[in-house]
């Protein structure tokens, strides 16, 4: 759901239709249910809300939403998954948080991981160069940067505070996944998946200093595979986009709310359905209404990578 958000929503002042949205996870095999249920969750949780044009339910994304995706997008195309220009220094995060906060603490966790940061001991955790934790920062945390004593052997640190052996094997599975010969016959399912898939790895990859690795490490030659496929998928999953996306403006982003044109009032071009462009395939919001599954939809992808599609 967040690389579909990532690609079609972020930066376009839009809402998109869930029926849409149905259609374009169907390809990549994601079942109705599960999108809907998605949708429903990601609502709760303020990254999604929701704007209603006639019989039809639109999703449009919130500030929290778009953070976390322009964050995924430094780190798909800036950042990267080497990491050549540490400069040596280390921050160190150290927290405490009384025992009936797990859920807190499981969180937190989760976000020092997305963060680059590794356990030390206990509640220590570090993480190379200077990674933005504002967002993190509490009346239970503390925040230290600065540089290792000589004495320290940072091999064994990193060795101690990541695991190495399985962060290589996700890059040498990735490989293995998308460089064999199998044609990709939906490019918009297949971008979906590749760019998931690839999220999946480096959201768990602190980014190590390439110096203080093995000289065989696989990130580079998987990084590159990943972008001469999406630079291939790019055009064509596009295309196919704006034939079966219904979107209109997202009304949280219009300067003034009143000079938003009503869709639901006019039919739109064709016949097609209030409120967008045609119905793809009969799709409606009223209760009772069919689904039929988009005639080309292709949900061989499902097999080929076992990143999950739908939330984070």
């Amino acid at each position: 759901m967040l690389t579909f958000l990532g690609d079609h929503l972020l930066d376009t002042g839009l809402c998109v239709y869930s029926g849409s949205v149905i259609d374009v996870l169907a390809r990549a095999g994601v079942s109705e249910e599960a999108t809907r249920s998605t949708l429903t969750r990601m609502t709760g949780r303020g990254l999604l809300r929701r704007q209603r044009s006639g019989r039809r339910m639109y999703f449009g994304l919130t500030e929290r939403s778009k953070r976390i995706l322009h964050d995924g997008a430094v780190r798909l195309w800036q950042t990267g998954a080497v990491n050549r220009d540490w400069d040596g220094t280390w921050t160190l995060l150290a927290f405490s948080l009384p025992g009936e906060r797990q859920r807190e603490r499981h969180d937190l966790r989760a976000s020092l991981a997305w963060a680059g940061f590794g356990p030390v001991q206990g509640g220590l955790w570090i993480a190379p160069g200077a990674p933005d934790v504002s967002d993190l920062l509490s009346e239970h945390i503390r925040v230290f940067r600065g540089h290792a004593d000589p004495s320290t052997d940072i091999g064994e640190l990193i060795a101690g505070a990541y695991d190495l052996a399985a962060l290589a094997d996700r890059y040498r599975e990735f490989r293995a996944r998308w460089a064999g010969p199998e044609k990709i016959t939906d490019p918009l399912a297949g971008k979906l998946l590749l760019v998931t898939d690839w999220l999946q790895i480096i959201r768990r990859d602190p980014r190590l200093p390439a110096e203080h690795l093995p000289a065989d490490w696989p990130a580079a030659a998987a990084q590159e595979l990943f972008r001469a496929l999406n630079d291939g998928l790019t055009g064509p999953a596009a295309e196919i986009a704006a034939g079966l996306l219904d979107t209109l403006p997202d009304e949280s982003e219009m300067p003034n709310k009143s000079e938003m044109p009503d869709k639901s009032l006019r039919p739109g071009p064709d016949g097609a359905a209030p409120g967008g462009r045609r119905e793809k395939g009969g799709r409606d919001e009223r209760a009772g209404a069919s689904r039929q599954a988009p005639a080309n939809s292709d949900t061989s992808f499902s097999s080929r990578s076992g990143a999950s599609i739908c939330g984070r």
